[in-house]
């Protein structure tokens, strides 16, 4: 089967635009983000070159340039439609639904989307668990989804972030499930039903719902 960029890149470059230019710069940016993935996945981060990635494409290394700052940022893109995912995810839920709930189906929108699409998106996950460079972007998108969560669950709560802990308590809980799974997951092999990010982000919460859902926060 030919290599397909996994779902959140594809979601962010496939979108309708109205200019045939807007659509030819979407189409360069998704073979580049294609070639790289298939040249990581084959050879390894460290080893693949910017060079190299615009010769497979057939695009000057100036051309890449244009649509990614360096070659981890064609990584990172497969992370920056997460973090919006959960907080729409939590928006979503219902007003009265208990925190560990709403949280769990937050965090579970891209995990479901991993889980879909095992068989492309497990390598990436490898890539950047493994590659330092990368798992410290990873760690800083963490870090603003974190922000994010806070923001929205202290929203749904009546409290300020600033003032009370629980939100980021809260919030830090469950993205510290999130990224437990997926490094649980790389450590399996796709399409094994036990270590499918589903099923464990449901044990990770059974495990951390006490706790989320203990006495509720007080306002400020």
């Amino acid at each position: 089967m030919p290599w397909r960029a996994p779902r959140y890149h594809r979601a962010v470059t496939t979108r309708p635009e109205t200019s045939l230019a807007q659509r030819k710069r979407q189409l360069v940016a998704s073979e580049l983000t294609e070639a790289a993935l298939q040249l990581f996945a084959h050879k390894g981060f460290d080893a693949v070159t910017v060079d190299e990635i615009a010769t497979t494409v057939g695009v000057s290394k100036r051309t890449f340039f244009r649509y990614f700052a360096s070659k981890d940022d064609v990584v990172v893109q497969f992370l920056a439609g997460m973090g919006a995912d959960m907080r729409a995810g939590l928006a979503a839920r219902p007003a009265g639904e208990q925190p560990s709930e709403a949280l769990l189906h937050a965090v579970s929108v891209p995990l479901a989307a991993c889980g879909d699409h095992a068989e492309r998106v497990l390598p990436v996950v490898r890539l950047i668990l493994r590659t330092p460079s990368l798992l410290a972007r990873f760690l800083e998108h963490q870090a603003q989804w974190r922000e994010e969560l806070a923001d929205e669950l202290a929203s749904r709560l009546g409290l300020d972030p600033e003032a009370d802990l629980y939100p980021r308590l809260a919030a830090g809980m469950a993205l510290t499930a999130f990224d437990a799974v997926l490094r649980r997951w790389s450590a399996g092999r796709a399409g094994e039903a036990a270590s499918a990010p589903g099923t464990l982000i449901g044990q990770a919460f059974a495990l951390l719902a006490p706790a989320l859902d203990g006495p509720a926060p007080s306002k400020p």
